[in-house]
Parts: C-alpha cells; sequence; structure tokens
C-alpha cells in the first residue's frame, strides 16, 4: 500500500499544497481590506471606579480579610451592539422562528 501511496500520491499532495496557498492568499486578502470591530471596549474612569466599588464589596461579603484589585474594566460596544441587532432584524425577516448569534463583526478599512 505504501508503494502506491508513494507512486500515485504525489498529485493530491501538489494539489494540497496550492489549495492550501490559496487559501492564505485570500485570507492575507481578507485582512488587508477588513478590521475586526472590538466586542467590548474600555470603561470610563468614572464608570470602572464604580463597578470596581461594587464588584469588590461583593466580593469582600465573603471572603472579608482579602484585598481585591480590579485590573481592568469593559464594557460591551456600543457600535458592535447596534450592528448585531440590525443584522439579526434583517436576517430574523426570513426566517422569524429563528436565534441569531453574531460572532464576528468586521469593518471595511478606509
Amino acid at each position: 500500500m505504501e508503494l502506491l501511496r508513494r507512486l500515485f500520491g504525489g498529485r493530491r499532495r501538489a494539489e494540497e499544497a496550492e489549495s492550501q496557498a490559496q487559501a492564505q492568499a485570500e485570507q492575507a486578502a481578507f485582512e488587508a481590506e477588513w478590521e475586526p470591530v472590538a466586542a467590548y471596549v474600555a470603561a470610563d474612569s468614572e464608570e470602572a471606579l464604580e463597578v470596581s466599588v461594587i464588584a469588590s464589596a461583593l466580593a469582600a461579603a465573603n471572603y472579608p480579610d482579602s484585598q481585591f484589585v480590579v485590573k481592568r474594566v469593559l464594557k460591551r460596544n456600543p457600535e458592535a451592539t447596534t450592528v448585531s441587532v440590525i443584522a439579526s432584524a434583517i436576517a430574523a425577516g426570513d426566517a422569524p422562528d429563528s436565534q441569531w448569534a453574531v460572532k464576528h463583526i468586521y469593518q471595511k478599512r478606509t
């Protein structure tokens, strides 16, 4: 069997390598033209302070002798939320009984 694979498998490997190279080229072209929209953005300092105090108070209820450090506070990106709602509404027009989950959002580079 190995002998047959060696004799007749060369074309298949070449075709696989060629298709893989083509897929990588398409991916590079896509990444050059489009950029991802972040699902979460950093919260303002006032919002971060409020969230930090509330989270620390809740955590301190269980562990009163501990110290807590909030490293970063993120909030939903309003642009991503708006785009996902609009896209889901458009898609629901065709299938009203369906549920939609937006996994990635990209915007065209300028």
